[in-house]
C-alpha cells in the first residue's frame, strides 16, 4: 500500500525520543531546536493588525512582493548580494519547504546529493523522498566537525547534483569563514554540483560575521539555492516563513511545484515577516542571550568531562558523552528529567554524543548542569563499585 522509498525510511531520532518526554513533570528540555523568547511584541502587533484588518486572503504564488522586496533590500543591504524580487525571490512555508521545492527541482530519480555529517535530520530523508540518493561526508570533531577538503574532492567524482551545506550548523553550531567558503567553492566550480545552502541561523552568528555562499563570485550566486527564513533568529517559528533565492529557471520551477501543492504562504506570516525585517534591535538582544548562554554551556559541559566543542553559532552543543548516547540520553531523562538528543539521529557514527540546545533561559539551564552533574557522580560512582574499587 505505501510507496517502496517512503516505507524504508526511517522516522526522525529526533521525535521518536520526545516522544518519551511528552507528558513528563518537571523536564528540562535542552532538546527541540525552537528560540525559547517569545516573538518579539512588533512583529506579534504587526500579525495581530493585519488580521484586524481583513488580511485573509491568498497571497501570490511567489508571496507578498512588499516582503520579497524587503528580503531583497535586507541581503543587498547586509551581504551585498542582488537578488530581483520579482524573479529571484520565493517565500516558502518555512525553510523546510523551500528544501523541498528546491531537491525537487533539480533532482532526477537516483541523481545523488551531497550531505554533510552530522546533519540536520531532514536532509538524507528529503533526498529520498524525492528519490535522490544521499553522499555522506563525514566530518570529525578533531577537525572541528568542518568540511575535509580531501573527503569532498573524493565525493565529487560521482558526479553528484547538489550538495546541501547548512551553515551556522544544526547539530554543531559549526560556521565558516569567507576563506573557507573560497577554498569548498574552488572545488566545486569544477564540477556541475548545485549548492544548496541553509542559512536560517546566519543571525546567530557568534564570532566574526556570517559570509552567504552566493556572496563569493557570481558563478558561485548562479550555482546556489539560498534558503533562509525568520523561524531562528526573529524567534517565529510557527509563523511558518521561509524564502528561497536562486536564478530565475530555478525559483521558476520551484513556484511552479509550490503552487500546485501549497499555494502560497500563509498571509499573517508574511505580513509579520515584513516587520521582522526591520526588528534589529530585539535580534541583536537574543543573539547576546544566546551568546552568554553558549558560553556558560561549553564551559560548564567540558568541566563536567563532557568534550564539547565551542559552536560559532546556532543554538546547539554537540557533546562526547564516550558511551551509548541513546541509554545515556534515557538514564538522564528518567533520572534526572532533563531531556537532550542522542546523536545518532544526525547520523550513526554520532552515537555517543548528544545534541544541548541552550535556547533555554539561564536558570534553567544552570539548573539543567546541576543535575546532569549529579547523574554523571553516580554513573561514576555505579562504575567504580561495579570494577570493585
Amino acid at each position: 500500500m505505501i510507496a517502496k522509498h517512503i516505507d524504508k525510511l526511517a522516522p526522525s531520532g529526533i521525535r521518536q525520543f520526545f516522544d518519551l518526554v511528552l507528558g513528563m513533570p518537571e523536564v528540562i528540555s535542552l532538546g527541540v531546536g525552537e528560540p525559547d523568547f517569545v516573538t518579539p511584541w512588533r512583529i506579534r502587533e504587526k500579525a495581530i493588525t493585519s488580521l484586524e484588518e481583513g488580511f485573509t486572503s491568498y497571497t501570490s504564488n511567489s508571496g507578498l512582493f512588499c516582503l520579497r522586496e524587503g528580503i531583497s533590500e535586507h541581503l543587498n543591504k547586509k551581504y551585498n548580494l542582488a537578488y530581483s524580487p520579482k524573479d529571484n525571490i520565493l517565500i516558502t512555508v518555512g525553510v523546510s519547504e523551500g528544501l523541498d521545492l528546491a531537491l525537487r527541482a533539480i533532482l532526477e530519480p537516483k541523481d545523488s546529493v551531497i550531505v554533510v555529517t552530522p546533519y540536520y535530520v531532514a536532509y538524507p530523508a528529503m533526498v529520498e523522498i524525492n528519490h535522490g540518493r544521499p553522499l555522506f561526508l563525514k566530518t570529525r570533531a578533531e577537525e572541528g566537525f568542518k568540511i575535509n577538503l580531501k573527503d569532498l574532492k573524493e565525493l565529487l567524482k560521482h558526479n553528484p547534483k547538489a550538495m546541501i551545506l547548512n551553515y551556522p550548523a544544526n547539530p554543531t553550531g559549526v560556521t565558516y569563514a569567507k576563506d573557507e567558503l573560497k577554498a569548498i567553492w574552488k572545488l566545486l566550480a569544477k564540477t556541475e554540483t548545485f549548492l544548496i545552502t541553509d542559512e536560517v541561523y546566519d543571525e546567530l552568528t557568534y564570532d566574526g560575521r556570517h559570509c552567504p555562499f552566493a556572496s563569493l563570485d557570481k558563478k558561485a550566486k548562479e550555482r546556489t539555492i539560498l534558503l533562509n527564513g525568520f523561524s531562528k533568529g526573529h524567534a517565529m517559528t510557527g509563523f511558518r516563513v521561509g524564502y528561497a533565492c536562486a536564478d530565475k529557471k530555478i525559483i521558476d520551477a520551484m513556484t511552479k511545484i509550490h503552487s500546485f501543492s501549497m499555494l502560497c504562504g500563509p498571509i499573517i506570516g508574511q505580513m509579520a515577516a515584513v516587520e521582522a525585517l526591520l526588528a534589529k534591535r530585539e535580534v541583536q538582544t537574543m543573539v547576546r542571550a544566546y551568546r552568554q548562554r553558549r558560553d556558560f554551556m561549553v564551559r560548564e559541559l567540558n568541566r563536567l568531562g563532557l568534550k564539547t566543542n565551542k559552536p560559532s553559532g546556532a543554538f546547539y552543543c554537540f557533546s562526547n558523552v564516550s558511551t551509548e548516547a541513546m541509554d545515556f540520553a534515557k538514564s538522564l531523562l528518567f533520572q534526572e528529567k532533563v531531556a537532550v538528543v542522542p546523536g545518532a539521529g544526525f547520523g550513526s557514527e554520532f552515537n555517543q554524543y548528544i545534541r544541548i540546545s541552550y535556547a533555554n533561559s539561564l536558570d534553567n539551564l544552570k539548573e539543567a548542569v546541576i543535575r546532569i552533574e549529579r547523574f554523571l557522580n553516580k554513573q561514576n560512582g555505579t562504575n567504580q563499585k561495579n570494577s570493585g574499587r
